[in-house]
């Protein structure tokens, strides 16, 4: 029989509904019945797209005799870490307190007050290679309850008194140079893999954040070796394992240090973050390979992970048919099947597929050589070799879409939402691909349609036409932020309204008005043990980086002094801890970047029908400017076009050139002269483009 889980809409906690532990979702109920009953909580969380969650849910989950033992001695609950972040957050400071290390699934015993007590991650359900099983860990945890109570709850309060500490760390008013930003880029030199590309050893992680604030330093001093870190990086990345060959888009990360092997989950927030560094790099170095991996990933995201009402699904996970990875990867028979034999000779030789393997057997498809270093070798012409690669990869790809896909997470989660808008909106017209913004500008109206409360606040995740949990700190601002390029990319001034109140909702109800920054929950959230502050970056911006980041955009393209003193308060409440380990805050340090400026408010009058006025915006566009702020109205106004209240004071004054389009260059509200007709206005934004 299913268990307390099958009302659930998540694909995690249904993918347990018919476990034989009698598991409950996080809930009244759950927590009511702990305290009723005196029974501490076995709290599991995880997400779909886990590998070992899949593992531990086999093992022990399925296992009806370490079922039984959990459901006589606890009240256990299941929870989805992407529905719960807020809960995650906590609990994984609890764990990695404990353990000296976190992961999925985590694994934690609370009290019935809610505060954890023992804890860990993935165990085997007997002991193996020096772990205890998880069945030893019940009944030991089991007789502590019941044999050691006093001593059990006054280690608890330590441990969650800890935990409530934790925020304090972040407070403090420091002062705010270019010295943290060069400091981390030191820091990034010093663990760059001058042969593989990336930073550190294996795992190797993508680190697009960080590459992004390479390019911001490189724009700032030129120095070569800076651009060469993210070129050989980007590079690397593209032509190894991590990169799907065929369908495009990236992998979680490298098991190992030259970027063959990927955990092959995919998430969306990774492919956002990587669509935006690599159109950056384009725009630095005019790269066409980067405009194509940037292309690949939105096409993948667009065809893989996009649900019919517009928004963005979360992940797809690595196992298929029980196995990580069988859908990805291919052996020479199979490839010579459907491309002929002289074809697939060619394709295995630049994929690096052969008889013996490089994956357990099996060829994961990468590139040890370049395109044209192939086609010398195999005595091609480049064009026609790369031409023949192409249809070769189309074709593949075909047959590999009938395969057993893995599964696929499809909920909709705002702040992830909110990063692939972003990188939609960039990418659409640095690469000229309006159906980039369409498929943004579907997304946002998707979210402010349907995943908002009547009182205008966010609702965090949906799926299956049903939205719930309130909405966290980095669904406001990554929305926030998203909206701010949506109105860059298309000018619609109905985004930036949509922006400025959700930044107001941001500021009345996460704000902490004493130490600066902001909680990730808000004011009138659950009651929990500790009210987190989400400051240190991981795989995702961190809610506060988001909002620095907002703020200081907002703030600049509205006049808002108000949202900029919140970006200030929150930069130098981050600053200590920046110092001490300033690679943990790629996007932190982003939003400072373009706190310090210098940030270039550009206003063009224009009609967009005009030849000129859109070779002048795809000039500005294709550039790499990066901190710019970027407005446009018409050169007259029309009856039927909404301005925003909040655009006003920046047009306030400016008029064009008569048929011709005018753009102003300003900063800290003050503009130069104006400049008329493309010629002059192209050569204004070569000067922006120069060292800063």
């Amino acid at each position: 029989m299913p268990n307390q889980l099958a009302a659930e809409t998540s694909p995690y906690l249904l993918q347990h509904q018919n476990n034989p532990v009698d598991w409950h979702p996080w809930g009244p109920e759950a927590l009511e019945r702990s305290q009723r009953e005196q029974k501490p909580i076995f709290l599991s969380i995880g997400y779909s797209a886990c590998h070992w969650c899949h593992v531990m849910e086999h093992e022990s989950f399925e296992n009806a005799e370490i079922a039984a033992v959990m459901n006589e001695h606890f009240v256990n609950i299941k929870v989805d870490r992407e529905e719960r972040p807020d809960l995650d957050h906590i609990y994984m400071s609890a764990v990695q307190l404990m353990t000296g290390r976190g992961g999925w699934p985590m694994s934690v015993f609370l009290t019935p007050d809610l505060q954890p007590f023992y804890g860990g991650t993935y165990w085997p359900p007997h002991p193996k290679m020096g772990m205890p099983g998880f069945d030893q860990v019940l009944l030991a945890v089991a007789d502590a309850w019941q044999n050691r109570r006093e001593h059990v709850l006054e280690q608890a309060g330590k441990l969650t008194e800890h935990i409530a500490s934790l925020g304090d760390a972040a407070r403090g008013e420091h002062d705010l140079s270019l010295n943290s930003i060069q400091q981390a880029g030191l820091q990034l030199e010093r663990s760059f893999d001058d042969h593989h590309g990336g930073f550190g050893g294996a795992p190797k992680f993508p680190h697009p954040m960080d590459l992004q604030l390479l390019l911001r330093l490189w724009k700032r001093h030129r120095q070569p070796a800076t651009l060469d870190m993210v070129a050989k990086t980007l590079d690397k990345m593209a032509a190894g394992g991590m990169y799907d060959q065929l369908g495009g888009g990236f992998h979680r990360y490298s098991v190992d240090e030259r970027w063959l092997v990927p955990h092959f989950e995919k998430m969306l927030y990774d492919n956002a973050l990587l669509t935006a560094a690599y159109v950056e790099a384009y725009q630095a170095t005019g790269n066409e390979e980067y405009a194509r991996v940037a292309r690949e990933t939105c096409d993948y995201v667009l065809r893989d992970l996009t649900d019919p009402a517009g928004g963005f699904y979360s992940t797809e996970d690595a196992d298929s048919e029980g196995e990580e990875g069988k859908f990805y990867v291919w052996n020479p028979a199979e490839i010579a099947e459907v491309l002929g034999d002289e074809t697939a000779e060619d394709f295995c030789y630049v994929y690096d597929v052969t008889g013996s393997g490089n994956f357990e057997g099996q060829n994961i498809l990468n590139m040890p050589k370049p395109l044209d270093v192939c086609a010398k070798v195999r005595h091609k012409l480049f064009e026609q070799f790369r031409a023949e690669m192409h249809t070769a990869r189309t074709k593949l790809l075909e047959v590999r879409d009938q395969r057993v896909r893995p599964g696929r997470d499809d909920k909709v989660l705002v702040a992830w939402n909110g990063l692939m808008i972003n990188a939609l909106a960039g990418a659409a017209g640095v690469l000229g691909e309006p159906n980039y913004l369409g498929a943004a500008v579907k997304a946002a109206e998707f979210i402010l349609r349907e995943m908002r409360r009547p009182d205008g606040r966010l609702l965090h995740t949906w799926r299956a036409g049903q939205a719930k949990f309130d909405a966290y700190l980095d669904d406001y601002a990554a929305l926030a932020n998203a909206l701010l390029s949506l109105y860059e990319a298309s000018f619609d001034e109905r985004y930036i309204d949509e922006a400025v109140k959700l930044v107001e909702i941001l500021l009345r109800h996460f704000a902490d008005a004493q130490a600066g920054g902001f909680f990730y929950t808000a004011d009138d959230h659950e009651q929990l043990i500790a009210r987190h502050k989400d400051i240190q970056d991981s795989s995702v911006p961190s809610g506060n980086s988001l909002a620095a980041t907002v703020l200081v955009r907002l703030g600049k393209l509205t006049g808002r002094s108000d949202f900029l003193a919140a970006a200030e308060k929150t930069l130098r409440s981050a600053a200590s801890l920046i110092e001490r380990a300033p690679t943990a805050f790629g996007q932190m340090l982003l939003a400072l970047d373009m706190h310090l400026g210098p940030m270039p408010e550009i206003v063009l009058l224009g009609e967009a029908k005009n030849a000129d006025t859109a070779a002048a915006l795809s000039t500005l566009r294709r550039n790499f400017i990066p901190n710019k702020l970027l407005a446009m109205r018409p050169a007259q106004p029309t009856a039927n076009r909404y301005r925003s209240p909040a655009l006003n004071p920046l047009f306030a004054g400016k008029s064009a050139s008569e048929g011709e389009p005018t753009l102003f260059i300003c900063e800290n509200f003050t503009c130069q002269a104006p400049v008329g007709g493309l010629k002059h206005v192209e050569k204004a934004i070569e000067t922006l483009r120069q060292p800063s």
